[in-house]
């Protein structure tokens, strides 16, 4: 599967390291990279990516309203955020947002290739190193279930199976 890619972030640097990273990569594409929402709009259309990856600051908006937008658009487009906060927060939203992906600005180069072939191969199933763990944190500190903890709880209540409450969520029995 060739994967089509569109990068979506403010900084060049950021953009040239990752244009450097999939240099390499057969089975990844890049077929564009952003800087501004706009540009990012524009973009997606013109080139229809399997993946896009982005930051959510951006010079002309918001990119967690772009992704929104995007995946409105395109239910099967993966979405990736690529995140400088590192933060469970960060992680979390991108969950309870209906990403694909979260990965951190610094991760190693195999986990933003896994990222991106997680969102390729199922878009609407959420990946994200340390998700548990940042759940658990996140349950701990608030003592309050999030909203999809919430549709799950709801849905075992009324005897739907896991695999069936995966169905259900478009997410994989592991998430």
């Amino acid at each position: 599967m060739n994967i089509r890619l569109v990068v979506v972030d403010e900084h060049a640097l950021i953009r040239l390291g990752l244009t450097r990273l999939l240099a390499g990569i057969a089975d990844i594409e890049l077929v564009g990279e952003a800087g501004t929402v706009a540009e990012a709009r524009a973009l997606v259309e013109e080139t229809r990516p399997t993946v896009v990856m982005f930051d959510t600051a951006l010079s002309d908006g918001d990119g967690w309203d772009m992704a929104r937008e995007l995946r409105a658009g395109d239910p099967t487009l993966g979405l990736v955020l690529l995140s400088s906060n590192g933060d469970d927060a960060a992680m979390t939203r991108a969950l309870d947002e209906g990403l694909s992906a979260y990965v951190a600005k610094d991760a190693p180069p195999s986990n933003v290739l896994a990222a991106v072939r997680h969102a390729a191969q199922a878009p609407r199933s959420f990946n994200a190193v340390g998700l548990a763990a940042a759940l658990a944190r996140r349950r701990a500190s608030v003592g309050l279930l999030s909203q999809r903890e919430r549709q799950v709880l709801a849905l075992m209540r009324d005897g739907i199976s896991l695999p069936g409450i995966a169905d259900r969520l478009a997410v994989s029995e592991a998430t």
